[in-house]
C-alpha cells in the first residue's frame, strides 16, 4: 500500500541502492518529486561510481542525519594496479605507472597491515572537500592546483577477498569521513606500482545493510504519491 504525503513529511527513513552514475543528491531530487516531500536529505555521500546503501530521511527524522552520518561504513570493490588517476577512480584517465605482474596475493595481504587503525589519509582533489571557499573538485576541474589537508581517520577492517591478474577485490569497515579513492591510491603507492579505484559498493551503514535497500526505480513506483489521494 502507497504511503501519503503526511506518511512522508511526517518523517521516514528510507534505505535505497543507489544506481551507478547518480549523485545521491540525483536521488534526493527524484524521491522528493516522487513522494511530495518537504523535507529529505542523506546521510553519506556516495560518489556517482559507486553504487550501493544510501540512508534518507524525511521531515522529523532529518534531524537523526547525523547520527546516521556518523555510523561507521562498510564497503567492497576493486583497486587496479599498475595505473593511477588524478581523481584516483575512473572519472579520469587511467595513466600507466609500473608494471604489477610480479605483485603476489601475499605482497596484498601484508601491506594491507599498514591501513588498519587511525592512518592520516589526504581527500582526493577530486572531491567535494572545501578549499578557499570553493569545492576541490570544482578547482580540480577548471585545472587548478589544490592542495587540502591531510585528516586522520579509522579503518577498522581492510580485507583482500580476490586477486586476479590486476585487479584486487577487497572488504573494508572504516570511520565517517574514509575516502576510499584515496585508500586506493595510497595502496598502490605503498606497492610502488600505483593504483586507483574501479569499483566501488557501499554495503553496511552501521546496521543498516545494503541487503534492505530498495531499488531506486522500484521504489518510486511501488511508493510515488498521488496528490488528488490524500486529504
Amino acid at each position: 500500500m502507497s504511503e501519503t504525503v503526511n506518511d512522508y513529511n511526517e518523517g521516514k527513513v528510507l534505505l535505497i541502492d543507489k544506481p551507478l552514475n547518480w549523485t545521491s543528491f540525483d536521488v534526493v531530487k527524484k524521491l522528493k518529486f516522487a513522494l511530495k516531500v518537504k523535507k529529505i536529505g542523506h546521510a553519506g555521500t556516495l560518489d556517482p561510481l559507486a553504487t550501493g546503501l544510501l540512508i534518507l530521511c524525511t521531515g522529523k527524522m532529518t534531524k537523526s542525519i547525523d547520527k546516521y552520518q556518523a555510523q561507521e561504513k562498510e564497503y567492497t570493490g576493486e583497486f587496479t594496479l599498475g595505473y593511477t588517476t588524478p581523481s584516483y577512480d575512473l572519472e579520469t584517465e587511467p595513466e600507466f605507472q609500473k608494471d604489477a605482474n610480479n605483485i603476489k596475493i601475499d605482497d596484498l595481504k601484508t601491506t594491507t597491515q599498514y591501513f588498519v587503525g587511525e592512518i592520516e589519509q589526504t581527500p582526493p582533489i577530486f572531491s567535494a572537500v572545501k578549499s578557499g571557499g570553493k569545492r576541490a573538485y570544482t578547482l580540480a576541474r577548471e585545472g587548478k592546483e589544490v592542495k587540502l589537508k591531510s585528516r586522520v581517520v579509522t579503518i577498522n577492517e581492510f580485507e583482500i577477498t580476490d586477486f586476479q591478474e590486476n585487479k584486487v577485490s577487497f572488504r573494508v569497515r572504516c570511520s565517517k569521513g574514509t575516502y576510499i579513492r584515496s585508500l586506493a591510491h595510497d595502496f598502490g603507492e605503498k606497492l610502488g606500482v600505483g593504483a586507483y579505484l574501479s569499483a566501488l559498493r557501499r554495503t553496511k551503514i552501521g546496521d543498516f545493510s545494503v541487503e534492505d535497500a530498495e531499488n531506486l526505480n522500484e521504489f518510486v513506483n511501488n511508493n510515488k504519491v498521488n496528490t488528488n489521494d490524500h486529504p
